[in-house]
């Protein structure tokens, strides 16, 4: 692998999981069953089953580069566009109690390779200074963030994966959840079959081979829908 660390986190109980949302709860930001692609409003769930989003490790390549925008494609200062299958992402945020609400006013950064499997703004990928597929949002009263993108190359030791930071300030001081969301492999074939990612060859390492995915990556599969551009998927926090 490259300089990713293993990752954190862990399934909570519904007891412990109530117990952390007595004091703070942001700590108990949740992996929720996957929405419906239509559905972009959360809905207050009650839950009998909770199972927290896996924390994973920030890795090497997160850059503070305080890029508020949403669609993360192009480098802002050449305008020069990150070829590759287009993907929406939307990324809904909720907090945990006897139903799930919204959260609103959270800044979630995203970051990933581009097609080629270099990371922007990163001397050892002779990008420093570029700053493409970065960006971050902040979530809206319904705790939804878009981006445009792209869908992930690859790099060696990895499976293909997007990583997502998500900060909120709570009693003064700033909440911060760190992880990253994954592909099915059957897609990923498919999509790097074609240009421009098929340039790079195949890739080295599938999700089972991933030590990072291996701690909790199945809980993280982005589901995507097949669109008429290239792909939409839905990930609930």
């Amino acid at each position: 692998m490259e300089n990713d660390d293993l990752p954190v986190g862990r399934v909570l109980s519904r007891r412990e999981v109530m117990a952390i949302t007595g004091t703070a709860s942001l700590a108990a930001l949740l992996g929720l069953p996957q929405s419906a692609l239509a559905q972009q409003k959360p809905k207050p769930r009650n839950f009998n089953h909770v199972i927290v989003s896996p924390e994973m490790t920030e890795g090497p390549f997160f850059v503070e580069e305080h890029l508020n925008r949403s669609d993360i494609r192009s480098d802002p200062k050449s305008g020069v566009m990150s070829p590759g299958t287009l993907l929406h992402l939307t990324i809904n945020l909720v907090t945990v109690g006897q139903t799930a609400k919204p959260l609103a006013g959270a800044t979630v950064d995203i970051w990933h390779c581009d097609a080629g499997g270099r990371y922007s703004d990163e001397e050892q990928n002779g990008t420093a200074g570029q700053k493409f597929l970065r960006g971050s949002q902040v979530s809206d009263k319904d705790g939804k963030v878009e981006f445009t993108t792209i869908y992930p190359g690859w790099y060696s030791g990895r499976a293909v994966h997007i990583h997502f930071k998500i900060r909120h300030p709570r009693g003064g001081e700033t909440r911060e959840f760190t992880s990253q969301l994954f592909f099915d492999e059957t897609t990923s074939n498919e999509v790097h079959a074609k240009a421009p990612y098929a340039e790079r060859g195949t890739r080295d390492t599938m999700n089972n081979r991933d030590g990072i995915y291996r701690q909790g990556g199945n809980k993280l599969m982005l589901a995507l829908e097949k669109t008429k551009a290239g792909y939409a998927g839905v990930f609930d926090v």
